[in-house]
């Protein structure tokens, strides 16, 4: 058990400090970087700005700067090194900056500490939302497996009917905000025929061992752990949602660095297609850099990919829809068009 609890407990950390913040204030700090975006831009040096080099020229940068997360593709692609050696016959370097959770991630992209980022499917749509000059680059395969509806062993819940009335935790404005209006439409319900408890993903797995709420929607790698410790699944994500990967940077800089971006991108899929075949491998390399147990980074490896693909029709629909609900919902301020932020669509 205090194996478990350690497991859950390194999860945790990765999102301190971002799990007391409100959605609000997330778009409102978006906003505020894109007033502030020119005095940094003013005092920091930048790639160049003519736009007259074409897309198959050199690279404007001579370094690019990408932030990513611990349990994240880019975490593969930077333990293998192989990008390091893509770019330097370019003349370019590669700095590595790690964030605990998406929102930040996009604050920084936001206001120019870093080039390139990866996220879920939730934190654009809230960076588009704030105005924030960002881009689509790229996303990944579905992983559509990686998020569940929990309940404890004991519980009487056994059908999504049965989460009526009750009190479900998720983190809201995040993948699993959407994730679960698309587990009660499936059984008729709504968003109001439950009871809200919006939780990161860290409080929520105290609540839910504490008995104090019904149950929990939630992604890997915290499914897992769950999952290893007894929880129940009540419906997984599996044809509701797709949980894909995306990848975004500024515009600037996407319009100028198309071979970093496509040098990226080759890398980055021949990791995934190294992940794929080697995850016994993958959970190697990773559990000593995120601290979990190898056991739950089995599983969750096995149902997630870490892919770089280029944006397609299907994303963007899949995004799309995100966006409208959250509007619906009244969790960004205005509608969006994602289309209008994909790189070449």
């Amino acid at each position: 058990m205090a194996r478990q609890f350690a497991v859950f407990r390194s999860i945790r950390q990765w999102l301190k400090g971002w799990q007391h913040r409100s959605v609000r204030s997330f778009a409102l700090l978006f906003a505020v970087g894109v007033g502030v975006s020119l005095a940094i831009a003013a005092c920091s040096p930048t790639p160049d700005a003519t736009g007259s080099a074409s897309p198959a020229s050199a690279p404007a940068t001579t370094v690019v700067r990408i932030g990513h997360q611990k349990f994240d593709p880019l975490t593969l692609v930077k333990a293998r090194n192989g990008l390091e050696k893509r770019l330097q016959p370019l003349g370019i370097a590669v700095e590595w900056t790690e964030f605990q959770a998406g929102p930040p991630l996009l604050e920084a992209l936001n206001v120019g500490s870093i080039d390139i980022g990866r996220t879920g499917d939730a934190p654009p749509v809230f960076a588009q939302a704030a105005d924030a000059p960002l881009v689509y680059i790229g996303g990944s395969a579905p992983k559509d497996k990686s998020s569940a509806v929990l309940v404890r062993p004991e519980s009487p819940i056994q059908t999504v009917a049965d989460l009526r009335g009750k009190k479900i935790a998720f983190a809201k404005g995040s993948s699993s905000n959407y994730f679960i209006v698309q587990v009660l439409e499936s059984a008729g319900l709504s968003i109001d025929d439950i009871e809200p408890v919006y939780l990161s993903p860290g409080d929520a797995r105290s609540a839910f061992e504490q008995g104090s709420i019904d149950a929990w929607a939630v992604w890997d790698p915290f499914y897992a752990a769950a999952e290893q410790q007894g929880a129940r699944v009540v419906r997984d994500s599996e044809g509701l949602v797709a949980n894909r990967d995306f990848y975004l940077a500024s515009r600037s800089f996407a319009e100028q660095n198309s071979n970093v971006i496509q040098a990226l991108a080759a890398e980055t899929q021949a990791v995934a297609a190294w992940a794929d075949d080697h995850p016994q491998e993958v959970t190697k390399i990773l559990s000593p850099l995120l601290g979990i147990d190898e056991a739950v980074l089995d599983v969750v490896t096995r149902r997630r990919n870490y892919g770089f693909e280029p944006m397609n029709d299907e994303m963007i629909a899949e995004q799309q829809q995100i966006a409208d609900t959250f509007f619906e919902l009244k969790l960004i301020p205005k509608p969006v068009q994602v289309s209008d932020i994909v790189l070449n669509p």
